[in-house]
C-alpha cells in the first residue's frame, strides 16, 4: 500500500498551494483528473495577492511569468460610470494572469518542493480509519490503494471529496458565464478590467499576456440570455452595441478567435468545510461569484491557511480544522456582504428576473445554513 502524509485531491491553484507550502516537511501527493491545465476563465489577482506569493517565496519567480499588470478596474454600473485605480495601492498593481501558465507553473514550485504529482488520477472508496484515511487511485496504471493522514479536497465547485465525507453543497444562485477569447489589433490597452451591467446580467472584459483578451458575459441559467448565448455571434453583436463596452473593444481592434465556451459560475459552499484529518480549499469550500474578482485569491489563501492548519494536524493538533472552519465562516460572511452590497448599486432593472432575485437575495440571504466544521 502506498503512504502519504497528505493526499490533496485537484491540481489547481488552490491545490497546488496546499502542496507547496506543506512538501517541504511532510510526504505529499498532488492527484488532478487532467492530463494538463486547460485555459479557463478566471484570471484575476487582486494587488492584495502580492502579500501571498512574498509570503510564500514566490513573488520573485511570478513576475519572471510575465503575466499583464491590472491597474485598476472601471465599470458602467448602476447607470454610472467609476474607475478604481490601484496607483496608490501599497501592494501595487494586480494581475491578468494567462490562467494555464500559472497553474502549471504553481504545479511546478509544489513538485520542486518535494510534492509527488499524479495526473489523469482519481480517488474513490474513501474510508477513515484509526490513523488516518483508506482509499484507492484509479491512474493511468492501474488500481492503487492509498493510506494518507490528513486529505485536502481541492477538487473545485463539485467538491466531491467532502461530499463523499458527508457534506452538503449549498448552491445559493444560477450564475453561468459565457465567455470567448481573441487578439487585441488595435492601440495597447490601459490595463483595467471592464464590467457593464446590462438588463439580464452583466459584462467582462480585460486585456491578457501576448495581447490576447477575454470577453465573457455572465447570466442565470434559466434566462433567455443563457439560451442565446450559445450562439458566438450573439455574444459579440450584443457586446459591440453595449453603450460602454462596444466602443472599448472596437478601440482595442478585438477579433475573436474561439468558440464560445461556458461554465457554472454561481456562488456555493458546503455545510463542511473541513473535519478531523480534511479540508477543502478554493471553490471546493466557497464558490466566488466572479463580480467578486476574489476567486483566484479565495484559492491561494485557504490553500495556504489548510496547509498551515494541516501542518498542525500532523503534528499532533487534533483540533486544528476547528480553527480552519471558522476562519471560513468568516471570509463567507464577509463576500456575503460585499457582493449584496455591489449587486443592490444596479436599480435599472429591479423587475428583471436577474436583477430582482439579486435584490431579493439582500433580504434573505440570513437563511442560508452557515459554513461550519462538521466532524465524520
Amino acid at each position: 500500500m502506498l503512504r502519504t502524509d497528505v493526499l490533496i485531491v485537484g491540481a489547481g491553484p488552490a491545490g497546488a498551494t496546499a502542496a507547496l507550502n506543506l512538501a517541504a516537511r511532510h510526504r505529499v501527493l498532488l492527484i488532478d483528473r487532467l492530463a494538463a491545465p486547460v485555459q479557463r476563465i478566471g484570471e484575476s489577482l487582486p494587488p492584495a495577492a502580492r502579500r501571498l506569493l512574498v509570503d510564500m517565496g514566490l513573488w520573485d519567480e511570478f513576475l519572471r511569468q510575465g503575466h499583464a499588470p491590472c491597474h485598476g478596474n472601471r465599470s458602467r454600473w448602476g447607470g454610472q460610470e467609476a474607475e478604481q485605480d490601484f496607483l496608490r495601492d501599497p501592494d501595487g498593481p494586480g494581475w491578468h494572469l494567462d490562467r494555464a501558465r500559472f497553474e502549471t507553473w504553481l504545479q511546478a514550485s509544489a513538485v520542486a518542493r518535494g510534492a509527488a504529482l499524479l495526473r489523469n488520477t482519481t480517488a474513490v472508496d474513501i474510508k477513515p480509519v484509526a490513523d488516518g484515511w483508506q482509499l484507492l487511485l484509479h491512474t493511468p496504471s492501474g488500481i492503487c490503494p492509498l493510506h494518507a493522514r490528513v486529505l485536502i479536497d481541492a477538487g473545485g465547485r463539485n467538491a466531491r471529496l467532502s461530499t463523499a465525507l458527508g457534506a452538503r453543497r449549498l448552491r445559493q444562485d444560477k450564475l453561468i458565464c459565457g465567455w470567448l477569447y481573441g487578439n487585441d489589433q488595435g492601440p495597447a490597452d490601459d490595463g483595467l478590467s471592464y464590467i457593464e451591467s446590462a438588463e439580464s446580467g452583466w459584462w467582462y472584459s480585460a486585456a491578457l499576456p501576448g495581447r490576447r483578451r477575454v470577453l465573457a458575459f455572465h447570466t442565470d441559467a434559466d434566462l433567455p440570455a443563457a439560451r442565446a448565448m450559445r450562439d458566438t455571434q450573439w455574444l459579440l453583436r450584443t457586446a459591440s452595441a453595449l453603450p460602454g463596452l462596444g466602443p472599448r473593444l472596437a478601440r482595442a481592434g478585438f477579433r475573436a478567435d474561439t468558440a464560445m465556451q461556458r461554465t457554472a459560475a454561481h456562488s456555493a459552499c458546503s455545510t463542511a468545510s473541513a473535519g478531523p484529518g480534511w479540508f477543502a480549499v478554493g471553490d471546493a469550500a466557497l464558490s466566488f461569484d466572479p463580480l467578486s474578482s476574489q476567486g483566484l485569491f479565495n484559492a491561494l489563501y485557504t490553500g495556504l491557511l489548510a496547509a498551515e492548519a494541516g501542518d498542525r494536524t500532523l503534528a499532533g493538533d487534533a483540533d486544528a480544522w476547528v480553527g480552519y472552519g471558522a476562519e471560513l465562516a468568516q471570509i463567507k460572511a464577509a463576500y456575503r456582504r460585499h457582493l449584496a452590497f455591489w449587486y443592490g448599486q444596479e436599480q435599472r432593472w429591479a423587475g428583471a428576473p436577474f436583477w430582482q432575485r439579486r435584490h431579493d437575495a439582500q433580504l434573505d440571504h440570513q437563511q442560508a445554513v452557515p459554513l461550519v466544521a462538521m466532524t465524520v
